[in-house]
């Protein structure tokens, strides 16, 4: 009878560590993220300090497409900017869920219902921060495209 209990008892510590987990591999990926946004951010960073540069010594024809790529900059940064908040909030819920499910032990549906929204928005914040870097990565190519088509122009119109 004894060996039944220790069996039981070892499947149920085994179950907890499988459940535990699952949201520490979550936060793995989100850090990971993080340092792919934070990453991005600095290129952009570094672009606009560039641009700005030019920006003091530019003929008005540079200048113009210039200020149209520092915009285009702005507005990758604050894509970036949700993208970082959200995989934040996202490895915040994560973190929170493994809380819950170490508080959890004790059991109940109160505990049940927090594991469900923690992780819940943790997958729905990491999943819009994605989507975010996927807009922002569209939006480096549209500006890549955009600087050599200007510098086409500039090749031919000399």
């Amino acid at each position: 009878m004894n060996a039944v209990l220790a069996s039981a008892a070892l499947g149920d510590a085994v179950h907890m560590i499988q459940v535990a987990l699952t949201p520490v591999f979550l936060l793995n990926g989100v850090a990971t993220l993080l340092n792919v946004f934070s990453s991005r951010l600095a290129r952009v960073a570094d672009r606009v300090n560039a641009a700005a540069r030019q920006l003091e010594v530019a003929d008005a024809t540079t200048a113009a497409a210039l200020s149209a790529q520092l915009e285009h900059l702005r507005k990758r940064s604050h894509v970036l900017d949700a993208a970082v908040a959200l995989g934040a909030a996202g490895g915040a819920m994560t973190c929170l869920t493994v809380l819950a499910l170490f508080i959890g032990e004790a059991g109940g549906f109160a505990v049940a219902a927090v594991l469900f929204i923690t992780f819940g928005l943790a997958i729905g914040c990491t999943l819009v921060a994605i989507g975010a870097y996927a807009t922002e990565m569209m939006m480096a190519s549209r500006g890549v495209r955009a600087e050599v088509a200007f510098g086409q122009q500039l090749a031919e119109s000399e």
